[in-house]
């Protein structure tokens, strides 16, 4: 009896202690686990502001005046004169052709207009003596109309020679050869001693350099983009559309003068979809060259209470782009926003955000929606950038 008695003793603390270790479970089952601390992350505040952007494109020197040297009458090439790439003033001598050809047709045209002048003289006086005598009835009327028509006649061979001395007077100077304009000088193309005819009248060519063209091509879909911009405001371009053409030269410094733009190409390009416009700069000391590629920037257009974010606070999903704000609750809200163009480091935003937001710039990575935040101010405001660069 003692042994079965002590057997449901020990039975029944067994039962005691998975009665209590049950309910110790259950308890701690019942229990919340400890809230998450707080996600601190740096944030600014969105301010508008008036911006000025700038346009850059590639483009592409020309010459406002590169004109072709070329011979103008027919001969042998004596010399060239010029330094082949030297700077060259306008008149100055380039090339030389034989003259003595020119200057023996120089010769028989003077020639030709003294026998003629002195024809003239005796037409004159023979038609001053006919004149009294018809009028005395000595000599009929047929001999006064004969005397009229040959000085007439001689009048005009006069006219005929002058005609023929200034044209070979011209051919003899068209044998010096020179330049019509203050630019650079190409290289020659043909040789001393070489003919020259109207197939073979090529010499060289001279650049002006100031003022230099600045051609560059916008795209049907940029200008669409421009005009959907202005039409909803987000773009105001200077009054007048008189934009400040900056040149940027191959080492990223810029060039000293400011152009402007002084042609557009009404058409399209149908190959490229592109239109032409053309800037024009003063270029007094030659930097800029004929068909040097640099990149345009066009300075005067404003985008008016215009949102800067920096990019690395925008992500983008399957949905688009978005980025983390934190709402009056100081918790985590994703905001969808539609971006722009580039400013340096930072999104032109479009829609989604509005004065007074705050963004998430760091820490953005380690939030969901409604996860609480401490904020540290980013210590910048959106609109205190100056400038705005939209890469093209």
């Amino acid at each position: 009896m003692r042994f079965i008695h002590t057997r449901a003793s020990v039975g029944l603390m067994q039962s005691s202690l998975l009665l209590a270790a049950a309910l110790l479970s259950a308890c701690g089952g019942a229990e919340k686990p400890p809230a998450a601390p707080p996600v601190a992350v740096t944030a600014l505040k969105v301010v508008p502001a008036d911006v000025p952007v700038t346009t850059v494109f590639v483009a592409q020197t020309q010459s406002s005046q590169a004109v072709n040297i070329q011979a103008r009458v027919s001969g042998f090439l004596e010399k060239r004169v010029y330094t082949e790439g030297a700077a060259v003033k306008a008149g100055q001598i380039l090339f030389e052709m034989d003259k003595r050809p020119f200057q023996a047709q120089v010769d028989g045209a003077e020639a030709a207009l003294q026998r003629n002048k002195a024809a003239l003289e005796v037409a004159r006086a023979n038609l001053a003596r006919t004149k009294p005598l018809v009028e005395l009835n000595a000599l009929s009327q047929r001999d006064l109309d004969d005397a009229r028509g040959q000085f007439e006649k001689s009048a005009a061979a006069v006219a005929q020679s002058q005609a023929q001395l200034e044209t070979a007077q011209l051919n003899l100077s068209y044998a010096t050869i020179t330049s019509p304009v203050d630019g650079v000088s190409s290289f020659s193309v043909v040789a001393d001693g070489t003919y020259l005819d109207a197939q073979n009248a090529q010499l060289t060519t001279v650049s002006v350099l100031s003022p230099m063209w600045i051609n560059f091509s916008l795209s049907e879909n940029d200008m669409e983009r421009i005009r959907n911009e202005e039409k909803a405001g987000q773009l105001k371009p200077p009054e007048d559309d008189k934009f400040i053409v900056e040149i940027e030269l191959g080492d990223g410094s810029l060039f000293p003068q400011k152009g402007k733009i002084d042609f557009a190409d009404p058409s399209y390009n149908p190959e490229t979809g592109t239109f032409l416009i053309r800037a024009v700069v003063d270029n007094p000391d030659g930097v800029l060259r004929p068909n040097q590629y640099v990149r345009t920037r066009l300075v005067g257009a404003t985008r008016p209470n215009a949102i800067l974010v920096p990019q690395r606070a925008v992500q983008q999903s399957a949905q688009g782009h978005f980025v983390w704000i934190v709402n009056a609750s100081e918790q985590a809200e994703m905001r969808p926003v539609v971006v722009g163009s580039w400013h340096e480091d930072s999104w032109f935003i479009n829609e989604g955000l509005a004065s007074g937001d705050h963004v998430v710039v760091d820490g953005a990575l380690r939030l969901g929606p409604g996860t609480p935040v401490t904020v540290k101010d980013a210590g910048a405001d959106t609109g205190s950038v100056s400038t705005a660069t939209a890469s093209n």
